[in-house]
Parts: structure tokens; C-alpha cells; sequence
């Protein structure tokens, strides 16, 4: 059962990659990278026992999240293409990584929901989400950062374009 846990936590964390890889562009700090990824996995363990305990008729409520996340990713990609041309142009102050990080986990949380109602093991299960999403926050900001100084501002606008079809993809609901 754990290895389905762990499949499950990668799945959640595709977007948390992708938006991480996206905003390692604007060149982080360590420090910025390492609380950001601490963050999304804490948010990756509590959504889940949210969902798990609130239960299913809460999960009607939250169906336009994604049009609240799409112009998150939006207003992200817009900031991203203002400080492109300064030299430490990271975006990521706590007030951000706090909005990502509820955006990127907004998924498990009906996972919680979903695990609630199959009397999954929920601490285990949460434990599993928390600790690949922090992974896959780390490396999608690391690898952004890399490629940021090896290929300058043309990382940045693939992070804008990046960030933009994630932003669609919430939109489309997809």
C-alpha cells in the first residue's frame, strides 16, 4: 500500500515540480529554496488530512479553485516578466511561497477526501506527500537556478512560458 502512497505523492507533485522549475529562474537564495521546499511539504502534509476529516460534501465547494489558481500562476508569470532584466530578480517572499505552496496542494487535499472515504492510512499517506513534494520543490528550484545561470535571461522566459501553461492548465481544469 505505500508504494500506491508514493505513486500518489509523485502525481501531486508534477505541479509543485514544474512551478518550482519555473521560479528557480528568478534565482533564489539557498535559504529562499530550502524554506520554499519545507513549505510545500508541510502544506502537502496538511491539505491531505484536511480533506481526510472535512470529508466529501466540503469537496463541492472547492471546484473554483482552479480559476483562483490560474491567475495566481498568472500574476506570477507577469512579476517574473517585470524582473527579468535585474540581476537577483527572485520573486519568492513569504507571502508568495505561502500562496503557492496552498496552490501546488490544493490537489491533495481531495486526495484527503478521496482517502477519507476508503479509510486510507492517512498519516503515512501524508507523510509520503509531504516529503516528495519538498523533494520536488527543492530540484524544480535548484534546476531553475542552474539553468538560469547557464543561459540567462532565456531560462527566465522559458519560466514565464512554463509558468503560463500551468496557469492554463488550471484554467482548462485539465
Amino acid at each position: 500500500m505505500p508504494l500506491i502512497y508514493f505513486f500518489t505523492g509523485i502525481g501531486l507533485s508534477m505541479d509543485a515540480f514544474s512551478l518550482s522549475l519555473s521560479l528557480g529562474t528568478t534565482n533564489p537564495t539557498k535559504k529562499t529554496i530550502i524554506k520554499t521546499s519545507i513549505i510545500v511539504g508541510i502544506f502537502h502534509f496538511i491539505m491531505p488530512l484536511l480533506g481526510y476529516f472535512i470529508g466529501y460534501a466540503f469537496k463541492y465547494r472547492i471546484t473554483n479553485i482552479n480559476i483562483l489558481t490560474f491567475v495566481l500562476f498568472l500574476i506570477l508569470s507577469i512579476e517574473m516578466y517585470k524582473s527579468k532584466d535585474e540581476e537577483n530578480n527572485s520573486i519568492l517572499n513569504n507571502l508568495t511561497i505561502l500562496l503557492i505552496a496552498f496552490s501546488v496542494s490544493i490537489d491533495a487535499f481531495t486526495v484527503g477526501i478521496a482517502f477519507g472515504l476508503n479509510n486510507e492510512i492517512i498519516l503515512v499517506s501524508s507523510t509520503i506527500f509531504s516529503i516528495t513534494s519538498a523533494l520536488f520543490t527543492y530540484f524544480g528550484l535548484t534546476l531553475g537556478k542552474t539553468l538560469k545561470s547557464k543561459y540567462k535571461k532565456l531560462s527566465t522566459y522559458l519560466g514565464i512560458i512554463l509558468l503560463l501553461v500551468v496557469a492554463i492548465k488550471y484554467l482548462l481544469n485539465v
